[in-house]
Formats: structure tokens, C-alpha cells, sequence
């Protein structure tokens, strides 16, 4: 029999439905199996039993008056800590930051609340979320529970573990270069970078997106149900659209006939992994199977692409930290600061030319995908690495090297997924990006859902170790 705390989340709603299942019995499942791995990987912020538990009280009310209040009614979920939830501060994962309260939530929380779902926590993040990693000043060390010794990824560290670990099934994260299908891959579950504005987030930015992250395609499908309303206060957001989001599982059918590109070198950054590319080479050849063209493509990305995106945050970075007080400034990470200090010579010029690279590299980018309905690739050229180091890389002057692959679909606006597509020698997951046009989000979930139906055999997820 399943653990309640595994149960994906329209299983939970269905038991709901039929009074097999209540919700405060299932918050206390998550909770207990949270108490049980917390020690071991670190990612909660704000873990609230108390609060999680009057929630789900509430929520068995309405159940039991045959009335929810939303779609995610009584699900556990968790929130990045930099989406804010009201009265709680918003750290940024940073020991520089003042910690006031939060005056409102932010959009995707709103959005949960609304839906009924029980925040059980907000999830960690390294400093100022600039690191794919869980290092971090304000929080503890976030561990990857597939195996300890490694990180999660980042920056929704907090959120790839928490969902690996089952910390209930629902899971927001946020996205600029990769930080919610990076931690995706390493930790093993699904990601869904939206097409932008597809999901409100405040502040906005360009780039960023906010996803959902979980087991199975079907609960982020679910999630995007809820999360995609309009929100006034992202100034891109997109405008309403009814999107058959149930609709997610169109089976192996969906793959017949679709003309997928297969790109297997970011054309910068570190080189991939022999076990990683034999994984996504394998994937590939799963889709021909199930009736997909399969076509390998040239890289489109340069160097000088992912180096002037990579200068361009770091003078922005640098203006932010000059800004605050010397106390505080000298809180912040130490890579973090001598990165963001690298750019402190930069000419106007230089800042402008680095700048161009966000637009050159969406060109390129949009280019490079028009011939294909979808494109697939590794989500990293590596997998997870020491949970100590704050990039693959350990080198604040080279810390991008391993997003060739994600970030370009950030910068170009498409969606873009993470689904787990096989395992190392060593047991560490392989993430497989699906990548699609922009505003076919709905595609890329039905594509990633094809592709679970007729990926090999899942290995169990991690349990907590023995005390």
C-alpha cells in the first residue's frame, strides 16, 4: 500500500471526495515523514506543524460539508521562500537581507491559498538565488535525499529535495537560468518551466517564471490549473486563456508523427557526461519508438552568449550589493560577492554588450526551435554534484557553465520541462528537458506525459536513513 505522504495529489482529492482519506490525517503523515528526513537534507523554511494542521482541519470541514474551496483542497504543498506569503519575511536565502513581514502574498501563493491547498512550508534557496545549489547564509545546508553527500541543485534547492523526499506532492520553485529544472533533474521529479508570464510572479523579471514541481506530470498539470490565472500585479503576465489542462495525458499516441529535435551539445559550458548523454541518447531513441522523427541539431548557444548573460548579473548583482550598508554586504556569501565584484570595472559599454546576449541568445534560440515541434536535451551537462559547493564548477568567475541547456528557454520565453529520463551507475537521476514553442505549455505537459508512459522503470523513491 502506498504511503500517504508518496500519494500524488489527484489521489488524494479523489480519496477526499469518497471520505476515504481526510486531510488532517494526510498532513499528519507529511509531517511525521518530514520530522523523519528534515535532519538529513535541510529544505524547509517557516515548517509550521501547528499551522499546517489547522489548515488541514479546516479543509476536512469543508470536505465534510461536500463544499471545497478550490481544486488543491487540503493537498499538502510547499512554496520557494522567495515567493512571499503575508506576514512572513522573505529572506532571499540570504543572512544580508531584513527580515520584515511580507505585506501580501505573492501571486502563486495567493493562488494556493485560494485553491484550499495546505502550505506545510516555504522551501530554501541559496543566497539571492544565484547559485544552482543549496548554499546558503540564512539556511541550512540542503542535501539531495537520493544521496546526502550531493546537493539538490538550485535554486529551488529546497523544492527538488522536499519533492524527491515526499513533502507531500505539490511544490512551487522559480526559474531564471534553470532553477527549477536543474534541481528537477538532480533530485529526480518533474519541472515545468512555463512559457513567461504563464504563471503571475511579483516582483517580475525578465526571465523568470515560477513552476510547479512534482512526481508526476498529472499533479503539474493539476498545479497549472490553478497557478495560470491573471495576476495585475506581474506586468507580463499573460492575458486569461482557456487551456485544457486536464488534458494532459493525450498516451504514446501524442509522440507519433512529431518531428523532435535532439540537441546533445549547449554549444557552451562544460562538456556532458558520458552517462548523461548515453541517457538522453536513450530517451530519444524511446520516443522513435513510440513514433517520433528524431533529428540531432547543431548548438545555438555560443560562449559569448552564456558569458555576457552571466556578466550582465553580475554587474546587477554588484549595483545591489553596493547598495547596502557594509555590515550587511559583508553577510552575503563569499563566492556571491566576488562574483558580483568581478563586474566592478565593467564600461558602460561592456555592460551594454553583455546586455545584447539576452537578445541575441533569444533569437538564436527561437530560431534554432522553429523546425521542430519539440526539442529534447539534457536539462545539465552534469548531475548532481558535492552539496558543499556552491556550481559544479567550485569557480566564481566560471559559475554558469552548466546551464547552457535551460537557459536559453528563459530568455526566449518557451516552456520548458524537466522529466527524469534514467539514473547513473552511481543511482543519481538524469533529467531530460522537453522543450517546446512558446505558449504551448499544454504540448510540453503532454509530450513529458508520454514519455513517463514509456520511459523504463522508475527506481523507488529515496527513504530517510535509519537513525
Amino acid at each position: 500500500m502506498t504511503a500517504l505522504h508518496d500519494l500524488p495529489a489527484h489521489e488524494l482529492l479523489a480519496a477526499y471526495r469518497q471520505r476515504t482519506l481526510s486531510p488532517v490525517e494526510v498532513t499528519q503523515a507529511v509531517l511525521a515523514h518530514i520530522e523523519r528526513w528534515e535532519p538529513h537534507i535541510q529544505a524547509t523554511y517557516l515548517l509550521r506543524p501547528e499551522a499546517a494542521l489547522a489548515q488541514a482541519r479546516a479543509s476536512e470541514a469543508r470536505w465534510h460539508k461536500g463544499e471545497p474551496l478550490g481544486l488543491l483542497d487540503g493537498v499538502p504543498s510547499t512554496i520557494k521562500e522567495n515567493i512571499s506569503t503575508e506576514g512572513d519575511p522573505t529572506p532571499l536565502g540570504t543572512a544580508a537581507v531584513d527580515l520584515a513581514p511580507a505585506a501580501a502574498d505573492a501571486p502563486p501563493a495567493a493562488r494556493m491559498r485560494e485553491a484550499g491547498a495546505v502550505i506545510v512550508a516555504k522551501t530554501t534557496m541559496p543566497d539571492y538565488g544565484m547559485l544552482s545549489s543549496g548554499l546558503s547564509t540564512f539556511h541550512p545546508l540542503s542535501r539531495n535525499p537520493w544521496d546526502v553527500s550531493k546537493g539538490p541543485g538550485g535554486s529551488s534547492a529546497g523544492g527538488g529535495a522536499a519533492a524527491a523526499a515526499g513533502y507531500g506532492p505539490l511544490h512551487i520553485g522559480t526559474d531564471i537560468g534553470g532553477s527549477l529544472r536543474l534541481p528537477a533533474s538532480w533530485c529526480g521529479i518533474f519541472s515545468l518551466k512555463p512559457s513567461l508570464g504563464r504563471i503571475p510572479i511579483d516582483p517580475p523579471y525578465t526571465g523568470r517564471a515560477a513552476g510547479p514541481m512534482t512526481r508526476t506530470v498529472a499533479d503539474a498539470a493539476l498545479m497549472m490549473q490553478v497557478l495560470s490565472q491573471p495576476d495585475a500585479r506581474d506586468s507580463m503576465s499573460l492575458p486569461a486563456q482557456d487551456i485544457a489542462w486536464s488534458q494532459f495525458d493525450q498516451g504514446t499516441e501524442r509522440l507519433r508523427g512529431l518531428r523532435i529535435g535532439l540537441l546533445l551539445d549547449a554549444g557552451c559550458g562544460l562538456p556532458v557526461e558520458p552517462e548523461v548523454k548515453a541517457a538522453i541518447e536513450h530517451a530519444a531513441r524511446l520516443m522513435e519508438a513510440a513514433g517520433a522523427t528524431i533529428v540531432p541539431m547543431l548548438p545555438f548557444m555560443t560562449q559569448a552568449m552564456l558569458d555576457g548573460m552571466d556578466h550582465f548579473w553580475r554587474m546587477r548583482s554588484h549595483t545591489d550589493l553596493q547598495a547596502l550598508p557594509a555590515a550587511r554586504r559583508e553577510k552575503v556569501l563569499p563566492y556571491i560577492r566576488t562574483w558580483a565584484d568581478s563586474a566592478a570595472g565593467m564600461s558602460g559599454t561592456e555592460v551594454f554588450n553583455a546586455s545584447h546576449q539576452f537578445h541575441l541568445t533569444r533569437v538564436a534560440a527561437v530560431k534554432a526551435c522553429s523546425a521542430f515541434d519539440y526539442v529534447i536535451s539534457p536539462v545539465a551537462p552534469n548531475v548532481a554534484f558535492q552539496a558543499e559547493l556552491p556550481s559544479p564548477t567550485n569557480d566564481p568567475l566560471r559559475p554558469l557553465e552548466h546551464i547552457g541547456f535551460t537557459v536559453p528557454f528563459n530568455m526566449s520565453e518557451q516552456p520548458a520541462a524537466s522529466v527524469n529520463c534514467g539514473y547513473t551507475d552511481a543511482g543519481l537521476p538524469v533529467g531530460l528537458q522537453i522543450a517546446g514553442a512558446r505558449f504551448d505549455d499544454l504540448g510540453v505537459l503532454q509530450v513529458a506525459r508520454a514519455f513517463e508512459l514509456i520511459r523504463d522503470p522508475q527506481k523507488p523513491w529515496p527513504q530517510p536513513p535509519v537513525a
